[in-house]
């Protein structure tokens, strides 16, 4: 059984107080199918790439073993592209540059090698793919989880709750979470996104942690404090991807292992957060993230 990642594949270009970088691998799909790479050994990667992106590039994903069937690669086409730079705070940035390219004309094609999807993660895209994704696996997976922006809480609206009504899990950071549901209270968001459909939800806090909702209960994951932060871009695709990941891994869907699945998802989206793009996820070992996942749980551990 596999876990499937449907998810934008393209190039960056990032500047930071720390720096700047030419045009690197990024995307919703690439980070996702990374990190979750680490917590489960058939991950399936879906998306779109043009004939810019060379096999060098596609490489990445063969080193981490991310099945790249469903990665279909456009001749004479240009991947998608975006630019960004960070303000001082790196919790706001400016888009400098978008060019869709062949992600404008994207039709998410599931292989059928793909069909033992169990679980699926609907990385940060149109919610119109979303749900083609969705409504081209043979069968219901035992869990989808989504991700979001708010670009398309503006611009559509009506599919993204469409899409949201058929998902087991959606992260969602706290802007968007008061933005779809025009709840200040983060209690009263979650309690409005539940009501769309999902049974959890996931609230990403940025340096502040992340909340997860479910089963009536709330569970708090810490932000680990970090000296230095390179470059925050993906960290939350990153979180969703170990999210999924981690739970495909335990092969059970308690509350229990959602609250150990939103700590791992922190904790790899701290490391990708020390480097520029994906260059700190592609060499983690397992003591390192075992330490992390120490640390994370030592900052909010105590006896009374």
């Amino acid at each position: 059984m596999s876990l499937v990642i449907v998810g934008s594949v393209a190039f960056d270009a990032i500047e930071t107080p720390f720096g700047k970088t030419d045009k690197i691998v990024g995307g919703a799909g690439t980070y996702a199918s990374i990190s979750a790479s680490y917590m489960y050994n058939k991950v399936k990667l879906v998306g779109v790439v043009g004939e810019d992106f060379g096999e060098e590039n596609l490489n990445l994903f063969k080193q981490r073993k991310i099945n790249t069937e469903g990665v279909e690669v456009v001749k004479g086409g240009k991947s998608f592209f975006w630019s960004g730079k960070y303000h001082n705070d790196m919790n706001t940035r400016d888009t400098l540059i978008t060019e869709l390219n062949v992600l404008a004309e994207f039709d998410p094609k599931i292989p059928t090698s793909y069909q033992d999807c169990e679980y699926l993660l609907l990385a940060n895209l149109t919610p119109q793919v979303q749900l083609r994704a969705l409504e081209r696996m043979a069968h219901r997976p035992k869990l989808t989880v989504m991700d979001t922006m708010n670009f398309w809480i503006d611009t559509a609206l009506d599919d993204l709750k469409e899409i949201i009504s058929k998902v087991d899990v959606i992260a969602i950071n706290d802007s968007e979470a008061r933005q779809l549901t025009d709840e200040y209270s983060l209690v009263k968001a979650a309690e409005k996104i539940q009501k769309m459909g999902p049974d959890y939800v996931v609230i990403k806090k940025g340096e502040h942690g992340a909340l997860l909702f479910g089963e009536g209960r709330v569970f708090s994951a810490p932000a680990l404090p970090l000296a230095e932060v390179f470059d925050p871009t993906g960290a939350g695709d990153v979180f969703a991807g170990a999210f999924i990941g981690y739970l495909a891994h335990v092969q059970s869907l308690s509350f229990n292992n959602m609250k150990n699945a939103t700590i791992y998802g922190s904790a790899l989206a701290s490391f990708c957060v020390e480097k520029f793009g994906v260059e700190r996820l592609m060499n983690l070992s397992n003591e390192q993230i075992h330490h992390r996942i120490k640390e994370f749980v030592a900052l909010s551990k105590f006896d009374m």
